[in-house]
């Protein structure tokens, strides 16, 4: 599947497809939500291996025309919506919410390029505001499916549980075996009373390469990108 990503600035990398290959495994069907979506990476491969007819939602306009360039280049049906989604309404409630957001928080050193400071710091997407919208747009029962900064696990499933979304399934990557997690998979669902299974994690370097699970997921994928510029 081919993608358009900016010449300069941020582009998609393996947490995405990391984050596709878990949603995967829940089998996404009915309405489904791309929040954030960027150059449209997570909700196009869904829409592809699941005959999906997604909405995709993000707020910088150059990376949604990327979005609708890769729709449309890969013959998806896809509807591309340019606002935060923080702001975004819909009188229909979805199935699957879907993001992998802007997670790292102030503490951390940050970007000057406003573009790939939208795409990574939390500021331009708080975790609790971004939380209490996701529950607002799912239907009861619905699932939500991110990633977000390991190291702020305890925060997150705190807040979800606010907004009675209950933490089913947690999934960390750690980069080596030896390392810290550096991100974890989250599915939530709406009105849940289970309890949180924490999955084996997802190893995807060892020795001096990828891990067999790691070339599996990039296979099963079967991206290839193009850096170009959008006028």
């Amino acid at each position: 599947m081919l993608f358009y990503q900016p010449l300069n600035g941020y582009r998609f990398n393996s947490d995405s497809i990391f984050l596709y290959d878990f949603i995967c495994s829940f089998s996404p069907g009915g309405n489904l939500l791309d929040a954030g979506c960027g150059v449209g990476v997570i909700g196009l491969l869904l829409a592809r291996d699941f005959g999906l007819k997604p909405i995709l939602v993000e707020k910088q306009r150059i990376m949604a025309e990327f979005a609708r360039k890769n729709a449309n280049v890969n013959g998806i049906e896809a509807k591309i919506e340019v606002c935060d989604f923080l702001d975004y309404e819909n009188s229909l409630r979805f199935d699957y919410i879907v993001s992998n957001p802007p997670f790292y928080h102030e503490g951390v050193i940050q970007s000057e390029d406003p573009h790939i400071h939208a795409c990574r710091y939390n500021s331009h997407l708080p975790p609790e505001a971004f939380f209490k919208k996701v529950k607002q747009l799912l239907k009861p029962r619905g699932r939500f499916l991110f990633c977000y900064d390991a190291s702020q696990v305890a925060d997150i499933v705190y807040l979800l549980k606010r907004y009675s979304l209950t933490v089913e399934h947690l999934r960390f990557v750690h980069p080596k075996a030896e390392k810290a997690a550096k991100l974890v998979m989250v599915h939530a669902r709406s009105g849940s009373k289970a309890k949180t299974t924490v999955l084996a994690p997802l190893v995807p370097f060892e020795k001096e390469g990828y891990s067999l699970e790691a070339q599996q997921i990039f296979k099963k994928a079967r991206t290839h990108t193009i850096k170009c510029q959008i006028e």
